[in-house]
């Protein structure tokens, strides 16, 4: 039985794999591990009847081992993690809360009417230690391997490339030198290419929030 994962279809183009990073961060775990899948693609303004039987809350991504289908990106990936153990995306412990304010920050940013808030020198804050701890342990998080908090932050870091790029005309400042590396090798990634959003789309996904 093939495993089957249902994910955010593009806005307007429910064909088009869509924006949703906690989609990407279940696929872009499959692709690493090599899994083999199958993708539905759901349009989360017309949800089809078969998608909210099995799976009522309607939220994506859901995955299904074969028996009955399971959300929360949190608990997929450590599911994936169980079952298909090889290659390990395991973070250290104490690795495991790296960058996990970085896209909370980013999005009070990219919604701020007011330069002087403080959102955007938070968000800067949370970029600083990410690059403190990649000059300490990079280039990835935990080394020169991937881990699962890779796979987690690199939807998040791409939607704030393109989201504050087109909305802010705002990039990482080129003083967060490792920060800027790392985003660089996450998306040059065969895994990242095959499972990213078109920026239009991320664009798209954003613009009703901003």
């Amino acid at each position: 039985m093939a495993v089957e994962v249902c994910v955010k279809a593009a806005v307007g183009a429910p064909d088009v794999l869509g924006d949703c990073p906690f989609s990407q961060r279940v696929l872009l775990t499959l692709e690493e591990k090599k899994v083999t899948y199958k993708k539905h693609l759901i349009n989360v303004s017309d949800k089809p009847k078969w998608f909210l039987e099995v799976n009522p809350e309607g939220k994506v991504p859901v995955i299904n081992f074969g028996d009955k289908w399971i959300p929360d990106s949190d608990v997929i990936v450590g599911i994936i993690e169980e079952k298909y153990p090889n290659p390990s995306l395991i973070a250290p412990p104490e690795f495991a809360s790296v960058g996990s304010k970085i896209f909370p920050t980013f999005v009070s940013f990219l919604k701020s009417k007011d330069s002087s808030d403080g959102t955007e020198q938070a968000l800067l804050d949370e970029l600083k230690a990410l690059e403190e701890h990649l000059k300490a342990h990079g280039p990835y998080v935990s080394g020169q391997n991937v881990c699962s908090v890779d796979m987690s932050l690199a939807p998040k870091l791409y939607h704030l490339e393109v989201a504050l790029g087109h909305f802010k005309e705002w990039s990482v400042p080129e003083s967060l030198s490792h920060v800027r590396n790392y985003m660089k090798l996450l998306f040059e990634r065969e895994s990242f290419q095959k499972t990213k959003a078109e920026e239009k789309y991320v664009i798209a996904g954003w613009a009703p929030k901003v």
